[in-house]
C-alpha cells in the first residue's frame, strides 16, 4: 500500500532502519529519513529521500521533522548489550520513544509502527519457542538494552491505551544481512566466525533472520497491523553450534567442534568489561551475553504469518548475504 502522505523513518543510518526505508522508497512510497548532525550517511548514500537532522531527545526537532507526516516508523534505537555506563542505553531508548511519540500525537500522525525487540519477551529454560503471548517486565529483563526495550514498549502500550496513540509493535528476532555498518552484536559474531577467530561456543540458540524480510515485516505491519497489537518478526531456530558450522560452510573452514561451559567464561567476561571501562569499546564477551546464553532464544512468527501474510527465507541465506557483505568491505577475509 503505496503512501501518498509523508513517511518519517528514524534510524535509517542503521541496519534495520536503511532496510526499511530502502522497503519504502522502493515501492514509490514519499520517505522522509531522520539523522543525528554526527550519524554516519553510509547506508543511506544515493537514496531518493529527503533527510532532516534531528535528536530523539529534543522534542521540538522531533516535531519539526514529523510536520506533515502521515505515517511514521520508528526504527531507531540504542541496540548496545553493553555502555560504559548502562544507564545510558536505558534512558537514550526510554527518553527518545516519550519524546517522538508525543510528538507523533501532537503532529495528528495517523498510523505508526514501533521497532521493539524481542528482547521484550520472557523466555523458557526449555527452549520452547516463545510468541507474543509471553511480555516480560523490566525486572524480568537481562541487561541493560532488555530491560530499555521493555520499558518503552511499556511505554507505547500505555499511550495506545490512555492517549490513543495509533501504534502497531514489531519484535524483530535477531536480524543479518548486507548493510551491518556498525556491525550489530551478531554482526560481530559472524565477522569473527567467518575469520575463524572463535574455536568453541556456548550452547545456545538463536532465531536469526533476513534483515531484508524484517524490513518487508515492517510495511506489512503498517498496511495491515492491528492497532496496540505486538507482531514477531523472526526467522528460524537454529543452535549455536549449528549456525557457525553454516557460517564455516560458507567460508571454506572446519566448524568449531570445542563446546564451552559458560561458568569459566564469566572472569573472562568480567574481565573484559573492566577493559572495556577504559578503552571504551565494546567487549566481545559481556556478562550479559553469558546471562542471556543460559537460554535458547526461539521465537515463533506465526501471529505475523498469519495476519500479516510475513515469510522468511532460510537463515542460510541471510548468513550468505551478510558475510558477501562483509567480504566485500574487507572485514572477512
Amino acid at each position: 500500500m503505496i503512501s501518498n502522505g509523508k513517511t518519517l523513518v528514524t534510524g535509517a543510518t542503521g541496519f534495520v532502519g536503511a532496510a526499511v526505508a530502502r522497503a519504502l522508497i522502493a515501492r514509490g512510497d514519499r520517505v522522509v529519513l531522520l539523522a543525528r548532525k554526527d550519524s554516519p550517511r553510509g547506508n543511506i548514500e544515493g537514496l531518493d529521500a529527503e533527510v532532516v537532522i534531528g535528536d530523539l531527545r529534543d522534542a521540538a526537532s522531533m516535531e519539526a521533522a514529523l510536520r506533515g507526516a502521515e505515517k511514521l516508523y520508528h526504527v531507531a534505537a540504542d541496540y548496545r548489550l553493553w555502555a560504559p555506563d548502562p544507564q545510558e542505553i536505558i534512558a537514550a531508548n526510554r527518553i527518545g520513544v516519550g519524546t517522538i511519540m508525543n510528538a507523533a500525537l501532537a503532529q495528528g500522525v495517523s498510523r505508526i509502527v514501533y521497532t521493539s525487540s524481542v528482547a521484550t519477551l520472557k523466555l523458557n529454560l526449555e527452549g520452547r519457542p516463545v510468541d507474543e503471548t509471553s511480555p516480560a517486565s523490566p525486572d524480568q529483563a537481562i541487561g541493560a538494552y532488555k530491560k530499555s526495550k521493555t520499558i518503552a514498549e511499556r511505554l507505547i502500550e500505555k499511550m495506545i491505551l490512555e492517549r490513543g496513540l495509533p501504534a502497531v509493535i514489531v519484535n524483530p528476532s535477531t536480524p543479518i544481512g548486507p548493510r551491518d555498518i556498525k556491525p550489530t552484536p551478531t554482526g560481530r559474531l559472524i565477522v569473527e566466525a567467518a575469520n575463524g577467530r572463535m574455536p568453541g561456543f556456548v550452547d545456545t540458540g538463536l532465531n536469526l533472520v533476513h534483515v531484508e524480510d524484517v524490513a518487508a515485516g515492517h510495511l506489512a505491519a503498517m498496511d495491515k497491523g492491528r492497532i496496540g497489537e505486538r507482531y514477531i518478526l523472526g526467522g528460524q531456530d537454529a543452535p549455536l553450534g549449528e549456525i557457525l558450522g553454516e557460517i564455516a560452510g560458507l567460508v571454506g573452514r572446519k566448524p568449531p567442534r570445542l563446546k564451552i561451559p559458560r561458568a569459566p567464561l564469566f572472569p573472562f567476561a568480567y574481565a573484559a568489561e573492566v577493559l572495556a571501562q577504559f578503552t571504551k569499546k565494546e567487549p566481545f564477551a559481556t556478562v550479559d551475553a553469558l546471562r542471556m546464553a543460559k537460554y535458547r532464544m526461539y521465537f515463533s512468527s506465526l501471529k505475523a504469518e498469519r495476519e500479516l501474510g510475513f515469510t522468511a527465507r532460510p537463515y542460510r541465506e541471510a548468513l550468505a548475504d551478510a558475510i558477501e557483505w562483509f567480504r566485500n568491505r574487507g572485514m572477512v577475509g
